[in-house]
């Protein structure tokens, strides 16, 4: 969960930061059939979000402490509701609904994605998703935003704070992302995230304990304001840093993300990311057949269950143990060597048709159907 008002999923604070303009070719050829030449990239320092995450992480300190040393009860609960409900606008919402396609949802429950999503501010849906799909589509590449072969800071925070390598920019162009882009609903949040995400994220939270049960101004804004969100930023970077670096590969062992249990608690199931990398049509994002570390799978699960949300794609357990016997590290309680094709979710047009039929589709709903109620 990171802010942006750029073009990464939790990134840069202003819209076109960053102009191809800016950025010196990557590659010259020397010659006809010759390797193409490194040209080094100089990476170029952002200080305006700098001094804004120093701020940030500064006022959260703050906030922690006022939090349980002069806060009213009433302003920490507050600040967890609102934890939870920005962390569901990024997972269930950004992430597993709109970047994945892993099911689908009518208007009412988009609806609430859309504000949730605003009230985390790590930018407008449609390029959260873009972005991330460039990062399944090239993980651990420079055309990775957040490519954690740099190290847990540059994949952490660190990537928050330069400008995008050129690698990003060019492959993040030829994404598909019609599907978004169709979306009135998505469109109309991209058009007025500058208005909508001031008043959501910031003003409200900060209002509301104030006039509600008489919270003080320097409370409400750094404990339910300024610890919350910046509290929230860090669970979802930890899933582009930790979840990235340490774990076990149970389900394929050649590539970065791992299995953290850590990360999945903050990041409400996150953090199951050697199965969602490998999986990630999955609205499960995870093989685990309970919910006390996937708080995501269990909101999506009830909002199937009163028909709002619909289409959930799933791996069987078939399924998973071809693959778990096939590139997983060993770890797995099934257990040898093909790298599968990187994919961004359903419909990637480079995901083999064997998986769609092999997948599991539950709550489907047919076309007639889904266009009278989300009418």
């Amino acid at each position: 969960m990171a802010p942006n008002i750029t073009s990464a999923p939790t990134g840069v604070l202003f819209e076109n930061d960053t102009l191809e303009a800016d950025i010196p070719p990557v590659e010259t050829f020397n010659g006809v059939g010759k390797k193409p030449e490194q040209k080094p990239f100089k990476v170029k320092l952002v200080w305006r979000n700098i001094l804004l995450f120093v701020y940030l992480h500064a006022a959260a300190l703050y906030g922690a402490y006022l939090m349980v040393t002069a806060a009213r009860f009433y302003t920490g609960i507050w600040a967890t509701i609102l934890y939870m409900c920005s962390g569901f606008g990024i997972t269930a919402g950004a992430h597993r609904l709109w970047a994945h396609r892993s099911y689908k949802a009518n208007f009412p429950l988009r609806l609430i994605l859309v504000v949730f999503n605003t009230l985390a501010f790590e930018n407008h849906v449609y390029e959260w998703a873009r972005d991330h799909r460039v990062h399944h589509k090239y993980s651990e590449t420079n055309a990775d935003p957040h490519n954690a072969k740099r190290g847990f800071f540059f994949s952490h925070i660190g990537w928050l704070c330069c400008k995008k390598h050129p690698d990003v920019l060019e492959k993040g162009k030829g994404i598909d992302m019609s599907d978004l882009a169709a979306d009135k609903l998505l469109m109309f949040q991209k058009k007025y995230y500058l208005l909508l995400m001031p008043l959501i994220c910031f003003f409200l939270p900060t209002v509301i304990p104030v006039y509600c049960w008489g919270e003080s101004w320097k409370n409400a804004w750094f404990v339910a304001t300024m610890f919350r969100y910046t509290f929230t930023l860090n669970m979802t970077w930890l899933v582009n840093s930790a979840a990235h670096l340490w774990g076990q590969r149970p389900y394929d062992q050649f590539i970065n993300p791992s299995e953290n249990l850590g990360v999945s608690v903050g990041a409400l199931g996150e953090g199951w990311h050697n199965y969602h990398h490998t999986f990630p049509w999955d609205y499960k994002t995870a093989e685990l057949g309970n919910y006390r570390t996937n708080f995501t799978t269990a909101f999506i699960d009830f909002f199937a269950m009163i028909g709002w949300a619909y289409d959930l794609k799933t791996v069987p357990m078939s399924m998973i143990a071809k693959r778990v016997k096939r590139t997983g590290d060993g770890s797995h309680p099934h257990h040898h060597h093909s790298h599968e094709g990187d994919v961004w979710g359903w419909d990637d047009k480079d995901m083999k048709q064997e998986d769609k039929d092999d997948a599991l589709v539950t709550h489907k709903r047919d076309a007639a159907a889904t266009a009278a109620k989300d009418k």
